[in-house]
């Protein structure tokens, strides 16, 4: 029990750090040694960035509009996919398995220039379009490989009696098939959301238009050549992260539901 604790203490604690660095003054922010709670705490750092000046609110709604239709996009592709590649007899299913493992391990940096070419040449630069497109190659592979064995492991019994019972294929997929697979899609469509909401190198090279940047670009503004304005960026650290810790919070349960049930079906 002790060494648990110790363990959740030890795995907040930067999320403490965070907020207290948030709400600390200048000048306390650099004294030793650190103060765990600030003698004058401030909120300034807060009316600054969301109530004085509205330009991280506009950040935020970017970052919500690329992770939610990432999120969708990712959804439309990676379902049928993965169903594919678990109900059918594709020729060639081994390699395209080892495909989606290699592409998952190339590092984001080695996407972003091929995709910055391409995007150019299609004059999509600057939009949340190109942004949406690019977060969804990269968490695509990891969809289908978390979503094919829930699929596999589904008996094609259900199937053949939905069929005896006069539906069709597509009435059998949609009723049967995905409800039967929930933890698995709450688990890529909260990683989706995830994964491009902290998105920074994408949105670094893709963009240099201020009204479609997201959040993560807004926070890099704080650092500058001489000064971070750390309790600037903490303050706006802290509340990016709300979304996320409120989405683990109310789906951890089936989070953990799919990624284990997903590593032990194939």
């Amino acid at each position: 029990m002790l060494i648990g604790v110790i363990g959740v203490a030890i795995f907040l604690f930067p999320l403490y750090w965070m907020f207290i660095t948030s709400i600390k003054p200048m000048n306390e922010l650099f004294v030793s040694p650190p103060l765990l709670f600030p003698d004058n705490p401030t909120w300034q750092p807060y009316y600054d960035n969301f109530i004085a000046d509205h330009k991280m609110i506009k950040y935020i709604g970017n970052s919500f509009i690329i992770a939610i239709g990432t999120t969708v996009l990712t959804f439309l592709l990676a379902v049928p996919a993965s169903y594919a590649l678990a109900r059918f007899n594709i020729k060639g299913i081994g390699f395209v398995l080892i495909l989606l493992l290699a592409m998952q391990m190339l590092p984001t940096i080695m996407l972003a220039m091929p995709l910055f070419v391409f995007f150019a040449k299609l004059n999509m630069l600057n939009s949340f379009s190109s942004l949406i497109l690019a977060n969804t190659t990269n968490v695509l592979p990891f969809a289908i490989l978390v979503l094919r064995p829930f699929f596999k492991a589904l008996p094609k019994g259900l199937e053949e009696a939905a069929e005896i019972d006069g539906c069709n294929k597509f009435t059998t997929f949609f009723k049967i098939m995905l409800p039967c697979i929930k933890p698995g899609l709450l688990t890529i469509g909260v990683f989706s959301f995830l994964f491009s909401w902290s998105d920074f190198l994408f949105a670094l090279t893709l963009t240099t238009d201020e009204s479609i940047r997201p959040l993560t670009l807004g926070m890099y503004t704080f650092m500058g050549e001489y000064l971070t304005q750390w309790n600037q960026l903490m303050a706006v650290a802290t509340i990016s992260a709300v979304p996320i810790i409120i989405l683990f919070i109310i789906l951890q349960n089936y989070i953990v539901s799919g990624i284990t049930s997903g590593a032990m079906k194939d």
